[in-house]
């Protein structure tokens, strides 16, 4: 033994008088994020090398061949470094001494990798070492766990974390281990290669129950914020004792579904997914999901799952309900029908929930509101009002669909109050308004003269028009009739409407319109006073003329006439625009004419007027006048 002792020291030299460029550098080195790691260093160059001004050292990230430019860790000359290294390196050997060790502050995931050290002894004597220490950032302390857990078997599980940080000692605690029977902690201090790793090392019995249980190992630094966390689930093997499935859901169709279920087991089951008896889906493993897209109401049911693994059988089961909105309601076809007509308007839809069905008449709410998946509208005895389209609205929480039909009532025609007979400038017009379906025609009768007027008779001025289901018919009479006691003309028309379903002929009776008896009167009072005007005029001009020609006097006789109707305009513009008018009546001359010349006659207009025999006489159109002339 004491040979070796000092052997030792001589072959330390002999390796120094020999030794080459050398490097001794742990290969493998983990640290926690955020916290900072130790790399021991010890380098070795040839002893005929004399450094020349001093020995520097750079330590690179990556790779060691300068010229490919890798990021530069430290470097003892300057303190240019790469960025992602400011602030965070030191060398903690001297470099004299042939001590490299390095030490990285505050180290992240990015740090991860390898470390290369070169030494400068000034010249040419600049050496990058191959050798190089892969570093290993940890976001979270590892677990060594058996590649199987049985039942009932005692389990080991370890949890390491790195002790390479001289200013921080971690800890390691194991956490969600109150559910484990009688669990025992032992702790380790494990250095090699001058690296250093804490362990504890969790001691227990499984049972089936503990089969996915959530276990945690937790490192951290104390009088820091530092904390690390590694979570795993147990996997006891055991034979089926429960199967799990998601519970009953329901889903949006057209949407998409997963059905998940996991058996508790060991060895790993058969699992299958069970349809109306019908297998859709299998697998041998832990747990199987069944994926459904585009769901369509067909696949709405229960679903089983079956494990099996030779130990035995489970199963569970859930069920899956498909929601989507109302499908476009059924309802009769358009319909005619006559009035008096009872009937029954059937709506027939789908949905889930199940939808609420509301009939609508011209978007007003007719009948009830029924949740169902029919809903009947019975109309008994419908009249002309229920004629229109009628919507059956089908809703619920996910949406709304409608169908809709036309109701047309047919009816025999009805004549409206609006119908009637008129006095008017012209003579007489006479209106009839009916309705019904399909629409009326319409004529007019007139029994005194045993004349039918329609379309086909053009004497009348006959006028028709339809709109929907209304038809207005009209004629102005020209001719004035009879008087009667005096007080105005006789007018005796009727009015027939009809269509397939009848016919009714009505009397019209005669109006008098407020504005035309105004006219009837105040012309009354100017006729007077015009007549009484011409007269006077007349005698004079006679008078004139019996002084010139010595011609005696000869004086007009007239009847006094009952005077129904007259207008006179004194102004001379408004006589020109009256006699360009169209009218029913002979025009009553030209005005220029008046200018120029004495007045030899007057033409007045008379309804109904009585004349002398000779002095009297009818214009084209059929108005009677009374001539008065003055020679």
């Amino acid at each position: 033994m004491w040979c070796l002792e000092l052997l030792l020291p001589l072959l330390l030299i002999i390796n120094d008088a020999n030794c080459q460029w050398n490097v001794w550098i742990p290969r493998d080195i983990s640290a926690m994020t955020n916290s900072c790691v130790v790399i021991p260093c010890t380098f070795m160059y040839p002893s005929g090398v004399r450094p020349y001004r001093g020995i520097h050292g750079i330590w690179y990230f990556g790779q060691p061949y300068p010229q490919l430019f890798p990021p530069v860790v430290y470097k003892s000359r300057t303190d240019v470094v790469h960025e992602s290294y400011k602030g965070r390196t030191k060398l903690l050997g001297d470099l004299h001494q042939r001590n490299c060790t390095l030490l990285i502050n505050h180290v992240s995931t990015e740090h991860s990798g390898r470390y290369y050290f070169r030494a400068d002894l000034g010249g040419a004597n600049m050496y990058t070492y191959p050798d190089f220490a892969e570093l290993k950032v940890l976001d979270q302390p590892s677990i060594d766990i058996p590649e199987e857990i049985v039942s009932d078997e005692s389990l080991e599980l370890t949890c390491y974390a790195p002790d390479n940080c001289p200013d921080m000692t971690p800890e390691i605690q194991w956490i969600y281990t109150d559910y484990l029977p009688d669990p025992e902690f032992s702790s380790d201090y494990v250095e090699e290669s001058n690296t250093a790793v804490l362990s504890n090392t969790l001691t227990f019995t499984p049972r089936p129950m503990h089969n996915g249980q959530l276990l945690g190992c937790r490192v951290y630094y104390p009088n820091t914020t530092l904390v690390y966390e590694r979570r795993i689930f147990l996997d006891i093997k055991y034979a089926p004792r429960s199967v799990w499935v998601n519970v009953s859901s329901g889903v949006m169709e057209g949407s998409s579904v997963t059905l998940h279920c996991e058996v508790d087991s060991n060895p790993p089951p058969r699992i299958s997914w069970m349809f109306a008896d019908e297998e859709v889906l299998w697998d041998t493993a832990s747990n199987l999901s069944l994926s459904l897209d585009d769901v369509t109401p067909a696949q709405e049911g229960i679903y089983t799952c079956v494990g099996d693994n030779g130990y035995g059988t489970m199963n569970t089961s859930m069920y899956l309900a498909v929601k989507y909105p109302p499908r476009e309601p059924v309802v009769n076809d358009s319909m005619t029908v006559l009035e008096g007509t009872s009937l029954a308007l059937h709506c027939s839809t789908e949905g889930s929930p199940a939808p609420t069905l509301t009939w609508l008449k011209d978007g007003e709410l007719v009948g009830t509101i029924t949740a169902d998946k029919l809903s009947v509208l019975e109309i008994m005895e419908i009249t002309p009002q229920g004629d229109g389209q009628y919507r059956c609205l089908a809703e619920n929480e996910h949406g709304r669909a409608s169908s809709s039909l036309n109701i047309t009532v047919e009816y025999a025609p009805v004549l409206l109050e609006e119908s009637k007979c008129t006095v008017v400038r012209e003579g007489v017009q006479c209106i009839c308004i009916a309705t019904g379906n399909p629409e009326p025609t319409i004529e007019f009768y007139l029994p005194d003269l045993n004349i039918t007027i329609n379309e086909t008779e053009g004497r009348y001025n006959f006028y028709t028009h339809t709109d929907g289901h209304t038809s207005t018919g009209m004629i102005k009479l020209r001719e004035k009739g009879e008087r009667v006691d005096n007080s105005g003309p006789a007018v005796n028309v009727h009015c027939s409407i009809s269509n397939i379903y009848g016919r009714e002929s009505v009397f019209l009776e005669l109006q008098q319109e407020k504005k035309y008896m105004m006219a009837v009167i105040v012309g009354t009072i100017g006729g007077v006073a015009v007549i009484a005007f011409i007269i006077a005029a007349v005698r004079y001009v006679g008078h004139n003329n019996k002084k010139e020609n010595g011609n005696p006097r000869q004086d007009v006789v007239l009847e006094n006439p009952a005077l129904y109707y007259s207008a006179v305009k004194k102004d001379k513009q408004n006589l020109r625009k009256k006699v360009g008018e169209e009218g029913d009546y002979q025009p009553v001359g030209s005005m220029a004419r008046l200018e120029r010349q004495e007045l030899n006659y007057a033409a007045l207009e008379f309804i109904g007027a009585r004349s002398r025999e000779g002095a009297s006489g009818r214009g084209d159109d059929g108005s009677s006048y009374t001539e008065i002339k003055a020679k």
